[in-house]
């Protein structure tokens, strides 16, 4: 990839899409900076070589309309607060009136632009609207990853009209997935939960090639078991994807591959926090109640293939994790993770947010900051904002 350190940024206006969808409350407070805190270096990097900078983002769904919910005024001065510097803010993202900002910009300046996708342009990718966006810069930088997936005009259609460089972020993580997918230390595992198996077909598919277990649990375990002949009661299964999950059982098998699934878990009616439960066998389940999360038996048994990988991809929560009585399983995994001396690789909010909730980052060699980006590379889809970076 071209990288900012392959580049004269000295004097230039560098203009860079990051990634600052951030969680906000309901007054405007933003609850978790992670996103931007992971930007700060190649800021830091690019401010410190004397280049003028213009932050570019989008926030929340506004869907092409100007609407003072999805302002990035907050986000600016948190920037702010985080860089210790003044953070201009501009009313707009494009138009006379903030290229007239940027001509006023002096070395070690930093304007942040009003949301991208107050316009229909930029999710559309509309040349006219990228070609509006490059105006403002000499060199167009990329370092938002978790939109590296998203052929948009402020993540891929700028860099028809600007030279584009990766930043230190999009270079991590585009370097630290191909690791894992391309060059892994065997005995290689991926662990893969959350609700649907619809959403991960591809993403199975892909890692079956690349990976020598499979570790399912979830809602995707529950259809995987259901592909297996086992009744899962009132549990998440997906029937029109049963024949599919099965298809990839038996694909597993003529690889050589291994596909962990539960053998025991954690049973409730309802979902609440209050609700009574009970550990059963995985053949056990009563047609009254769901899987809320993996048993006792299968947190020993993951726990212990875990700790014999030396290659370990992780997305996606094992139960309910929300309530804290489902997360057990969850937690477990992020331990053995932390604790194997894997390389280690955390993809989605969910698995960062458990690790992040134990404090194991240190333990971790990489938590990715995209969610649907790092599904897709690790499916082996081309993205779209990596792309536009490479030699």
């Amino acid at each position: 990839m071209r990288s900012i350190k392959d580049v004269e940024l000295k004097d230039k206006r560098v203009l860079m899409r990051v990634d600052f969808n951030v969680p906000m409350d309901e007054d405007g407070k933003i609850i978790d900076d992670t996103r931007m805190s992971a930007a700060i270096p190649t800021i830091e990097y690019i401010l410190g070589q004397g280049a003028r900078l213009i932050l570019m983002s989008h926030l929340g769904r506004p869907n092409g309309k100007t609407d003072p919910k999805y302002s990035l005024k907050a986000v600016g001065l948190h920037l702010g607060r985080l860089l210790n510097k003044k953070v201009l803010m501009a009313e707009d993202c494009i138009g006379p009136a903030v290229q007239e900002m940027v001509s006023k910009l002096a070395p070690g300046d930093v304007l942040m632009l009003e949301n991208v996708r107050f316009y229909p342009g930029e999710e559309k990718n509309d040349p006219e609207f990228s070609k509006q966006l490059a105006l403002l810069g000499d060199i167009f930088v990329n370092d938002a990853f978790g939109t590296a997936h998203r052929a948009h005009s402020s993540t891929a259609g700028i860099a028809d009209y600007l030279p584009a460089y990766a930043g230190f972020l999009l270079e991590t993580e585009v370097n630290m997935l191909r690791k894992v997918l391309q060059h892994p230390d065997s005995p290689r595992m991926a662990i893969l939960g959350g609700a649907k198996v619809k959403d991960k077909l591809g993403l199975i598919r892909n890692l079956l090639d690349k990976m020598d277990v499979l570790l399912v649990a979830g809602g995707i375990g529950s259809t995987f078991l259901c592909a297996r002949g086992i009744n899962v009661g009132k549990s998440i299964c997906e029937k029109d994807l049963v024949q599919e999950s099965l298809n990839l059982l038996e694909l597993a098998e003529k690889k050589r591959k291994h596909i962990l699934m539960p053998v025991d878990a954690v049973v409730a009616s309802k979902i609440c926090a209050d609700a009574p439960t009970q550990i059963v066998d995985i053949d056990q389940i009563p047609e009254d109640m769901m899987m809320v999360d993996i048993g006792p038996k299968t947190i020993k048994g993951f726990s212990m293939a875990i700790s014999r990988a030396h290659t370990v991809i992780w997305n996606g929560p094992v139960g309910v994790y929300e309530y804290r009585q489902f997360a057990l399983g969850t937690e477990s995994i992020a331990r053995a993770i932390a604790a194997s001396n894997a390389v280690s690789v955390i993809g989605g909010g969910d698995s960062a947010a458990t690790i992040h909730k134990l404090g194991l980052e240190k333990d971790i060699t990489h938590i990715s900051t995209g969610g649907g980006a790092t599904l897709e590379f690790l499916e082996g889809i081309e993205l779209p904002g990596v792309k536009s970076c490479e030699v």
